[in-house]
C-alpha cells in the first residue's frame, strides 16, 4: 500500500471530492524509520530536486551536549528510559524526538529526529 501526501477524498461533509488526475511521484510518501540502538546502519533516500536524505535505521552513539559545563561529547547509548512519541517504543528500544535515553555519562533528552536528520543529538538531563 502506498503512503500518498496529498488532498483527502473526502470532504468536509462526508462527500467525495472529483478526482482531476492520478497519483503523482511527488506525491508519494515513505515509511517511517524506527531508529534503535544497536550497531550503526544508515539508509540514504533521494528527495525532491535530487537531493539525499540520510536516514539512521539503528545507531549505538549519541551526540551529548552539557550545557553546564558547554562541551560537547560522544557517547554510548545503553537503553530508552521513556518515549511520549509511544509507550511501546521503550520496550522496542526506538529513539525518537524527546525520548529520555540512558547514557555512558547520564540519562539525555533527545532533540534531533534520527529518522531524518541522520544523526542522535541529546541534551544533557539532571
Amino acid at each position: 500500500m502506498v503512503i500518498v501526501q496529498q488532498q483527502s477524498k473526502r470532504k468536509p461533509t462526508g462527500g467525495m471530492h472529483s478526482s482531476m488526475k492520478k497519483m503523482r511521484k511527488h506525491e508519494m510518501g515513505g515509511d517511517a524509520i524506527k531508529t534503535t540502538i544497536g550497531e550503526s546502519k544508515i539508509k540514504k533516500a533521494r528527495t525532491k530536486g535530487g537531493n539525499v536524505k540520510i536516514k539512521v535505521r539503528a545507531c549505538e552513539f549519541a551526540n551529548l551536549i552539557d550545557q553546564k559545563a558547554k562541551t560537547t561529547k560522544k557517547v554510548k547509548i545503553t537503553d530508552v528510559l521513556e518515549n511520549h512519541a509511544n509507550p511501546h517504543f521503550v520496550r522496542q528500544k526506538v529513539i525518537t524526538l524527546g525520548a529520555i535515553i540512558q547514557t555512558e555519562a547520564g540519562k539525555a533528552r533527545v532533540t534531533s529526529r534520527p529518522g531524518q536528520d541522520g544523526t542522535v543529538n541529546a541534551i544533557k538531563v539532571e
